[in-house]
């Protein structure tokens, strides 16, 4: 009996063995046993104005409730890029003006119906009148470039010329754009190992796609830079850092080819989290053309972009491991920056801002 009791004994233990060999990637996901100073962040350290976060309905939302939870993180402003147009640019601005009116602006969005020759000049028509409602800039979506069609089925281009009347509209306004175009590159290449988003297009397979899904990854990054250059008196904004956080000397050099072209750093923190050197040298030279950006309105998720942005702290995790399995780094911007990056730079160029919440 003692022999047979030995015998399972052992066989639990092989059992345990093989199971612990046999752990999938996605499970891996040890504890660091690196002990080194933390400085977690749950407040910045000054108010901040969030260029990408999405409310939809902004006209029924209760903006009191959402100031309150705005105030726990230190955001003084957040511009909300789904605000329609229309009655829904109305209704929003009604809404913020009654409840909240230091606290939330709006950006116009485009409707892409019946896209025929005629349609550039009715849209920055429909633009004129959304900014005359209180709208303060235009945000464009992936789906230009990805999905969206013209009157006889074909893809429209980002740098599509029936698209200039509203680009310039947005110039003579003096309102940016902030425009977000293709996807991480990754998702362009083969799904194998040795693609760095594996992992994200494993859980998301409909992330994945291939060279002609609609058009090549590098093709849809030169459509958005043509627009930028052929509309030097508008300002872009480059949603996701233009998907070359990744890659920052090549974006300083598109920065320097294209005065007008902004940056802001939603979702991408983790890439730059990754290469604290790097980062604080590109942050140096360019801290008047980034803006903060955070994209999915997730509270607990900006104390990880504020840690990366104020700390020297090592080797922390971001909060999505399928986005990034690395592990990141502290910039500790200095103070100077971190207001440009945080609020000056926004001021600048959103017109009409309250600016009286915002140190000097």
């Amino acid at each position: 009996m003692k022999k047979t009791f030995l015998s399972v004994v052992a066989i639990s233990l092989l059992a345990t063995t093989v199971s612990a060999q046999t752990v999938s990637f996605e499970e891996y996901n040890p504890p660091s046993s690196l002990v080194v100073p933390e400085n977690p962040v749950q407040r910045a350290k000054y108010p901040f104005i969030d260029v990408h976060s999405h409310q939809w309905r902004m006209g029924e939302r209760n903006l009191n409730e959402l100031a309150a939870q705005m105030d726990s993180l230190n955001m003084g402003l957040m511009v909300n890029l789904s605000g329609g147009s229309g009655k829904a640019i109305a209704d929003a601005v009604t809404n913020i003006e009654a409840n909240q009116p230091k606290r939330f602006v709006v950006f116009a969005n485009l409707n892409f119906n019946n896209f025929d020759g005629e349609w550039g000049t009715r849209a920055a028509e429909q633009l004129e009148r959304d900014v005359a409602q209180g709208a303060k800039g235009l945000k464009i979506f992936k789906s230009l470039g990805f999905s969206v069609k013209d009157s006889d089925g074909n893809r429209v281009a980002v740098d599509d010329p029936r698209l200039d009347p509203v680009w310039a509209k947005c110039g003579e306004l003096g309102i940016p754009v902030l425009i977000h175009t293709a996807d991480p590159k990754q998702f362009w290449e083969p799904f194998d190992a040795n693609n760095e988003r594996w992992l994200e297009l494993k859980t998301h397979p409909r992330r994945k796609r291939e060279a002609d899904d609609p058009a090549p990854w590098e093709t849809l990054i030169q459509e958005q830079h043509n627009v930028f250059k052929k509309h030097p008196n508008t300002i872009f904004i480059a949603a996701h850092m233009g998907w070359f956080a990744n890659d920052l000397a090549k974006l300083g050099q598109l920065l320097d080819e294209m005065p007008n072209m902004m940056v802001e750093i939603g979702a991408v923190i983790a890439e730059l989290g990754r290469q604290p050197r790097m980062a604080n040298a590109f942050f140096q030279k360019y801290q008047d053309r980034v803006l903060f950006g955070k994209d999915a309105y997730n509270p607990e998720e900006y104390h990880t972009y504020f840690r990366v942005l104020e700390t020297k702290d090592e080797y922390f995790p971001y909060y999505k491991k399928y986005h990034a399995f690395w592990r990141m780094y502290g910039l500790g911007l200095p103070d100077e920056i971190l207001k440009k990056v945080y609020y000056k730079n926004a001021l600048r160029i959103i017109p009409g801002l309250d600016a009286s919440q915002f140190p000097n």
